[in-house]
């Protein structure tokens, strides 16, 4: 068992999956990256995430604005509402799950973070996470803006200095990290590095037979409830 403090470090994601969940759970301080670049082009969990449509994974995605000059924050990117697309997307999740255990548990916690007037998508992504923290019987408390902290570094040293700015002497990082963070600053800083390693548990997952990995939490809800969902969070 890790002693000290332990910090876990994300962008507010839409819908994420399940191992993000478990990330806040494992962690004492989870810092919620508003503050940071959003890219121009490409796609991002920031904006979309991947259910069950049929019997295969599909994205559902945000249409955000992207006409945009200049470089933007996370912070700062804007929904475009010019198309129904809430409504589009709520009964794309109906219409896929309304034969899953749990569909009429889960379904009326999802509407009403869909049909916001919110236009801003890491406000978005803010309702939708402490709804769902909450939800899952996890302290909201937990969870910090970056940008309250006003730490101007960037990369790694990013990172090492929030992780100190909350008096963290733990840093949970997740897997995808090889390429963009420097390890060593870390341990040079004082600070014990420690890998997540989440394996996703199989869950029963209605009309496939072989378990589909990386779904949105919307998927595993549907599937096992709030109360399995929290075991499989505590495992």
């Amino acid at each position: 068992m890790e002693t000290g403090k332990i910090v876990a470090i994300h962008q507010p994601n839409f819908f994420p999956w399940l191992g993000y969940f478990d990330k806040i759970v494992k962690s004492d301080i989870f810092i919620l990256l508003d503050n940071v670049q959003f890219p121009k082009t490409g796609g991002i969990w920031t904006n979309r995430v991947k259910i069950m449509v049929g019997k295969t994974a599909d994205w559902i995605t945000v249409p955000i604005i992207r006409s945009y000059h200049g470089l933007k924050l996370v912070s700062e990117i804007e929904i475009n509402d010019t198309t129904l697309w809430r409504k589009k997307m709520l009964a794309t999740i109906e219409s896929n799950y309304k034969k899953t255990k749990y569909f009429q548990q889960i379904y009326p916690v999802i509407v009403p973070v869909l049909e916001n007037n919110i236009s801003n998508l890491y406000r978005l992504n803010i309702n939708i996470l402490k709804t769902l923290t909450n939800l899952l019987g996890i302290p909201w408390r937990k969870c910090i803006l970056a940008a309250s902290l006003k730490i101007q570094t960037k990369g790694t040293d990013m990172l090492v200095d929030l992780t100190r700015a909350v008096g963290g002497e733990i840093y949970l990082c997740g897997g995808g990290t090889n390429g963009y963070q420097d390890d060593n600053k870390f341990s040079q800083a004082g600070i014990k590095l420690i890998y997540q390693k989440y394996k996703e548990p199989i869950y029963p997952q209605r009309g496939t037979s072989d378990h589909v990995y990386g779904l949105s939490i919307i998927d595993t809800l549907m599937n096992c409830g709030v109360e399995t969902t929290k075991n499989l969070l505590r495992k």
